[in-house]
């Protein structure tokens, strides 16, 4: 072999080697996950998102890190989950608020700060149906009797929520339209602890709250559940009938989801996917849940993403209905 053939193939070899490892795939997940919580500690979505990555750690074999981004109901959260790099390290945990951002911001004139095409949706971890509740002060001991009287005082009956376009001011607007009575008085509070406050204390006199928020004063009888939200009834309340079975084509949840950032590649959603639902499905999370108050209803990706679809077309409809206030 002559000096030139030498030199030749030494350099080939050499650059062969050094380009190896940027060819070579490396194993996801190869270092630890963060998971954005874009709501505040002690709420639902803090309740199932901790539980939740102390179950995938051993699956996927890396850290799953939970780090609390909230703030503006929701949507900083959101923004961060949006703007991560979609390697798959990065996924959001957040609620059917993210559904209705896109919709507020039109309504308002305002350039959108989310859409849902901003997401990947991974997996619903639960879905918490929505109650129809009064206080232990109020004579309703049905719907129908509250709808009757509803009907007789236009904006005579207050009802409280967490605050505008949130998941506890949308269902009402539903239920209004569903059941063709007039508008009723809004109290906007900043959270759903305060609203249920505000309905304990007679400051209102109706709220849609979830089951596990609201379970352990219906339980004591301050509150009063007329009807659920949910396709059927709820395990904990297996005496309150659902709005469809009442005769009102509606439904309501309060869910908890899993996201990604768009381009995250096919390959590395796969395998979250996978992981998700055995976490999802584990003993251990599901224990976590119950003891929550809550149900776990997971959903893959594909019938998450079906799901996602429909509930969006409520939350969208809720907030048109609504209108611009506040």
């Amino acid at each position: 072999m002559d000096r030139r053939s030498f030199v030749i193939g030494t350099t080939a070899s050499a650059a062969a080697l050094a380009a190896g490892p940027a060819f070579a795939q490396e194993a996801f997940p190869s270092h630890a996950i963060t998971i954005v919580n874009a709501f505040p500690p002690g709420g639902v979505n803090d309740l199932v998102t901790r539980p939740f990555a102390a179950a995938l750690e051993p699956i996927v074999k890396q850290p799953v890190v939970v780090e609390t981004k909230a703030g503006a109901g929701g949507q900083v959260g959101a923004q961060v989950g949006a703007s991560a790099k979609p390697d798959g390290y990065s996924l959001l945990s957040h609620n059917n608020g993210i559904s209705g951002y896109e919709e507020v911001d039109k309504l308002f004139g305002r350039q959108p700060k989310t859409t849902r095409a901003d997401f990947i949706p991974l997996a619903r971890l639960v879905a918490d149906p929505v109650l129809v509740l009064v206080n232990d002060q109020q004579p309703y001991k049905t719907l129908k009797e509250f709808l009757d009287d509803a009907k007789k005082r236009p904006e005579g009956i207050v009802y409280s929520s967490g605050g505008l376009y949130g998941s506890t001011h949308l269902p009402v607007a539903l239920l209004e339209k569903a059941t063709g009575i007039p508008k009723l008085r809004h109290l906007p509070t900043n959270g759903g602890g305060p609203a249920i406050t505000a309905l304990l204390g007679n400051n209102a006199q109706m709220s849609t709250q979830t089951v596990s928020a609201s379970l352990q004063h219906v339980k004591a009888g301050k509150l009063r559940a007329l009807a659920s939200f949910g396709a059927k009834r709820s395990k904990s309340l297996p005496d309150v009938p659902t709005l469809k079975e009442l005769g009102f084509n509606t439904e309501y949840y309060l869910w908890v989801g899993i996201f990604a950032p768009k381009a995250t590649p096919a390959n590395i959603v796969s395998v979250l996917s996978g992981a998700i639902e055995k976490a999802a499905n584990s003993d251990q999370f599901k224990t976590a849940m119950i003891n929550a108050g809550l149900e776990p209803s997971h959903l893959n990706a594909a019938d998450f993403a079906k799901f996602w679809a429909e509930d969006a077309k409520r939350s969208d409809e809720a907030v048109k209905l609504i209108g611009r206030v506040g």
